[in-house]
């Protein structure tokens, strides 16, 4: 499986991004994709996860702010970030998990808010 991310950039702080995550590959063994990011000097946490049901699950920092939800042939997913915050900045990745425990990482996209 190969994930190829894109969509960050630079914004102020109240604004709104959209990462996509495009997923290639032998999709049908891939169980649930998901987003995590990692600030400076900070570990790599999770940001938001979805099931191959559609089933959601968000840190509790993005809750109401962040939206994940997948493409009709669930190859691509992404990640609406609305009001976003100066913490909000990092690196973020898109991981997918295999029905047998299989990780795959996509290469990391920026995402810069400025206050």
């Amino acid at each position: 499986v190969q994930l190829q991310a894109s969509g960050g950039g630079l914004v102020q702080a109240g604004g709104s991004l959209r990462l996509s995550c495009a997923a290639s590959g032998s999709m049908s063994s891939i169980s649930a994709m998901g987003w995590y990011r990692q600030a400076p000097g900070k570990q790599r946490e999770l940001v938001a996860i979805i099931t191959s049901g559609g089933r959601t699950t968000y840190a509790d920092s993005v809750k109401g702010r962040f939206t994940i939800y997948s493409s009709n042939a669930k190859t691509t997913v992404y990640l609406q970030m609305n009001s976003l915050k100066p913490e909000d900045t990092g690196v973020y990745s898109c991981q997918a998990l295999s029905s047998v425990g299989s990780l795959y990482w996509g290469q990391g996209t920026q995402v810069t808010v400025s206050s």
